[in-house]
């Protein structure tokens, strides 16, 4: 019963802080009609990141060998690519669909069920896909951007997405609902570890933080809509803001051959003048950790910033 009267304190108390910064911006970024509502849980979000998740996470991280914690990486991964393979095949990409399929059961039979990546060194690469994402590919709008509690950046079609997305998650139906949540919270910590090192970059170098993750990740969705060649089917929410919606007709740059190029490297350059998207990154990115060490973060979960925010340049360079 205190467990109970506990949650809803805190949902309570989300909720107060959410109503009360609605209004907080008079005059919203155009195409982010939202923003009160959006930079108040995204201050929310941040501080139950800062003061809970990203403590265990550095624990986790200090506790853990980076070995161990890449064969977790590598488990979740394995598990995602069924989601995955099944939303490509929604989306008739039946060549990267049947690659996904590969890619499980080359990681699970030989790969120990997955703790090791047997798939990538057999030159089957990974793909990234969700429901917003298979929406997105036949043309649904994605609509203002939107901060979800909790859950982060997201947009108005792919917050729908999101029950099919919790559904179509193969932990979902694990028989034990303490294992299945377990799981899950094991995956979050592990994510939460691999990022470390780029949230501390983002922190210390982005003017606005909001609007540095807002056009990070909505450009990072069209170009997983739009294959990087500007041909997908992806429409733009708001003329006025090309460059932040995943849709629209502005070209996005190719993805570099043989994926992701050496330590993650983007910039963001003052007024002047748009330029084409960063790609998104087909293999995992590898960043320098505090202590020397190489953290590998997946595709999936390494977000590059954008390259023509407004924000002055920054760098992101090994150590």
């Amino acid at each position: 019963m205190q467990t109970m009267r506990a949650k809803r304190a805190a949902f309570a108390t989300i909720a107060a802080a959410v109503l009360a910064g609605c209004a907080s911006v008079q005059t919203p970024t155009p195409g982010d009609p939202f923003e009160g509502f959006n930079r108040t849980v995204f201050k929310v979000n941040d501080k139950v990141d800062t003061y809970a998740l990203k403590p265990v996470a550095q624990g986790y991280q200090w506790a853990v060998p980076q070995p161990v914690r890449q064969s977790v990486t590598n488990f979740f991964s394995n598990i995602g690519d069924v989601y995955i393979a099944a939303n490509e095949l929604l989306e008739l990409k039946i060549a990267d669909g049947v690659g996904d399929i590969m890619r499980v059961t080359i990681n699970t039979l030989f790969g120990v069920g997955g703790l090791f990546d047997v798939a990538t060194l057999a030159q089957l690469p990974k793909h990234a896909a969700d429901f917003g994402i298979t929406l997105g590919h036949y043309g649904v709008p994605s609509g203002p951007y939107l901060v979800l509690p909790l859950l982060g950046p997201s947009t108005v079609r792919d917050a729908a997405g999101l029950a099919v997305d919790y559904y179509g998650n193969p932990l979902t139906y694990v028989g034990d609902s303490s294992v299945s949540w377990a799981l899950y919270g094991v995956n979050l910590v592990n994510t939460r570890a691999n990022l470390l090192t780029a949230g501390e970059v983002v922190s210390g170098a982005a003017i606005d933080k909001y609007s540095f993750m807002r056009d990070a990740y909505l450009q990072r969705r069209r170009y997983l809509i739009t294959g990087g060649d500007g041909t997908g089917s992806e429409k733009s929410y708001e003329e006025s803001l090309p460059k932040y919606d995943d849709g629209g007709a502005e070209e996005s740059a190719p993805a570099p051959q043989g994926g992701a190029s050496s330590p993650a490297a983007a910039s963001a350059a003052t007024a002047g003048g748009a330029s084409a998207p960063v790609a998104a990154p087909t293999t995992p990115a590898t960043l320098g950790g505090p202590n020397g060490e190489v953290q590998t973060v997946p595709p999936q979960q390494y977000v590059p910033p954008p390259q023509r925010t407004g924000l002055p340049v920054i760098r992101l360079l090994p150590h």
